[in-house]
């Protein structure tokens, strides 16, 4: 188990902060849960608390921005995307301010905070700002090359994070370009799409998958905006079964850029695997993604049904 993407991203916002002095840290009242509080160490004259005021936040994001800095902000996910969407949308995404937007604890793998805490809705809010680019990385490895990636890019960049411990599925010669996804292992029966956390999950399902004899290509959409279309079509061209796998709701997010993007077009048959329709609740994680199906298990169990 490798370390988790919140501590990943902390501990490269400090490398970045040495290559750019223009990078700064912006925080709600969280920086030992958020990790940027790795940065304040090193640069304390470049962090600013805001305590939880996360409107007033996003808009001193933009003033940064405005201003020739390149803001880091931070909070959780339900919080920053959810209580300052306003901000977010009116202040970042329509003035095309460069902002980037690191909010941790997304999804259910919060585990023990609860539904209160539990932010499914953030990629499909995220997703629908014009400007914005969404990175879900998947491990501590590709958090790293989003975030270095995210201060190239010059407009708002929302990179989702989490909490748990995760798997570590790539590393530091895995590319990583924004918008283009990665293809970790070839199929030809049937492919699964995963985003964040559930890559590791659709490793293990399509190596569960093979040993049944059905050929099964793993990707990972670590950018979920701007969509990489190219290779869904590519695979849908291809394989008999595509199957979307996040730890977000299935509506709005991944699953549903691979439906807008196959509808219409024919070709594989398609399933998702996300959180339905429901809100989390508080728990262990990994008893969580047992409860709501975001397993191994499930993800076997569609492709199957889908050939």
């Amino acid at each position: 188990m490798g370390k988790s993407t919140r501590e990943a991203y902390g501990l490269a916002l400090a490398e970045l902060g040495e290559k750019n002095d223009k990078v700064v840290a912006l925080d709600a009242d969280l920086s030992g849960s958020t990790k940027t509080g790795t940065f304040k160490k090193v640069f304390p004259d470049r962090f600013y608390n805001f305590g939880i005021a996360e409107a007033d936040m996003m808009c001193a994001a933009a003033g940064f921005a405005f201003s020739g800095y390149v803001p880091f902000a931070s909070t959780f996910a339900v919080f920053g995307t959810g209580r300052a969407f306003e901000q977010i949308r009116n202040s970042i995404a329509y003035t095309k301010a460069n902002v980037k937007m690191a909010f941790t604890h997304a999804g259910i793998s919060v585990g023990e905070d609860g539904g209160s805490h539990q932010s499914l809705e953030d990629i499909a809010l995220m997703r629908t700002l014009p400007n914005v680019t969404v990175f879900c990385p998947c491990d501590a490895a590709e958090t790293k090359k989003a975030v270095m990636a995210a201060a190239e890019i010059d407009g708002p960049v929302y990179l989702r994070l989490g909490r748990s411990s995760c798997d570590d599925v790539t590393d530091e010669n895995t590319p990583f370009v924004p918008g283009k996804a990665v293809v970790l292992k070839e199929g030809t029966d049937a492919a699964i799409f995963a985003t964040g956390l559930m890559v590791s999950i659709a490793l293990k399902a399509a190596a569960a998958l093979d040993a049944e004899g059905i050929s099964t290509a793993v990707v990972d959409f670590h950018t979920i905006k701007p969509f990489d279309e190219e290779t869904v079509l590519a695979y849908n061209g291809k394989v008999k079964a595509i199957v979307t796998a996040e730890e977000a709701f299935v509506v709005g997010g991944l699953g549903s850029a691979v439906a807008e993007t196959i509808a219409g077009k024919g070709g594989a048959k398609f399933a998702r695997v996300g959180v339905e329709d429901r809100f989390g609740q508080s728990g262990n994680p990994d008893a969580l993604f047992e409860l709501y199906g975001l397993t191994v298990e499930n993800i076997v169990a569609k492709v199957k049904g889908l050939l």
